[in-house]
């Protein structure tokens, strides 16, 4: 007998709460499904479930082991899947999550083209800019940008990121270009998903709290505000590279320009990375590297 057997059927028993249940699903007898339990549990020398007439329910011992058993079955099953998959056609569901503006107009194209490649992949996608669970919404990966904040995630690097304090002409006509970090204050700011925007000064990071009459959680309203002469935007390069370039906007205190931040791919640390994550990570990489937005200075 193996140290192993029983984990699957106390599982499947601990998530339906019931003897029946679980052997309908593994396809086994109900004694069967109970007589290994309680070889387990006799191997442990400790009780894992209450048992009743109708329903079953866990122990205190029984909740800890329960989340240990569903990482081992994680962990067999992407072992398994890694095995199967080598060398092969990426296939199968991948999820992953992105934010709104820099998922239309980078991501989703590569991860399209990456599809065509790829007709056996399933790949779901949402884009939003709130910050999801990977673990409990179950997704395989995640680009943010930006700074990232400290967490269990594996990051990669994909792109450069770059922040841009800018404002129009026709604004900066009618009150002036401020020369420090000091003035921002009688300035009119558009302020997006944060009032808080970041700075370099005397070789350290800070952070500045703005203020103005305008706000909208858009980077691409943002840019319109700004281009309408509202006032000051703070902004990525790939919302404002090209009206840099043009003049309809000009860039302020570069002096005191936030240091790089960048494109990150993130995925659960404690998942086996999949040759399709892998792959999907590497056309992304490639593909931003080939954009004329990272490979042109300003």
């Amino acid at each position: 007998m193996g140290q192993w057997d029983g984990l699957d059927e106390f599982v499947c028993v601990a998530e339906l709460g019931h003897f029946s249940g679980a052997a309908d699903k593994l396809g086994v007898s109900s004694s069967h499904v109970s007589r290994q339990i309680a070889r387990l549990e006799d191997r442990l020398q400790t009780r894992l479930l209450y048992r009743s007439t109708r329903r079953v329910s866990l122990t205190e011992a029984g909740k800890t082991f329960l989340q240990h058993c569903q990482r081992l079955q994680d962990a067999r099953e992407e072992a398994m899947q890694a095995i199967g998959d080598l060398g092969g056609e990426p296939k199968g569901l991948l999820r992953m999550t992105c934010a709104v503006a820099y998922g239309e107009d980078f991501i989703m194209p590569l991860v399209n083209r990456f599809m065509q490649r790829h007709p056996q992949l399933r790949i779901e996608t949402t884009l939003t800019n709130q910050t999801l669970d990977l673990l409990h919404g179950s997704y395989d990966l995640a680009i943010r940008l930006g700074r990232l904040q400290d967490s269990s995630m594996v990051a990669t690097r994909l792109a450069p990121r770059r922040m841009y304090l800018c404002a129009s002409p026709a604004y900066l006509a009618h009150h002036g270009a401020p020369h420090s970090l000091s003035e921002l204050p009688r300035h009119n700011c558009l302020i997006g998903s944060s009032d808080s925007w970041d700075f370099q000064q005397n070789g350290r990071e800070i952070a500045i709290r703005v203020h103005g009459n305008w706000r909208c959680n858009s980077g691409k309203a943002v840019l319109e505000a700004a281009l309408l002469g509202f006032g000051l935007c703070q902004l990525p390069d790939y919302y404002v590279r090209e009206h840099l370039r043009g003049g309809t906007l000009r860039s302020l205190l570069e002096q005191h320009q936030p240091p790089h931040t960048a494109v990150w791919a993130l995925y659960p640390q404690q998942r086996h990375l999949s040759p399709k994550v892998r792959q999907l990570i590497e056309h992304l990489r490639d593909g931003l590297a080939s954009r004329a937005e990272y490979q042109e200075a300003l």
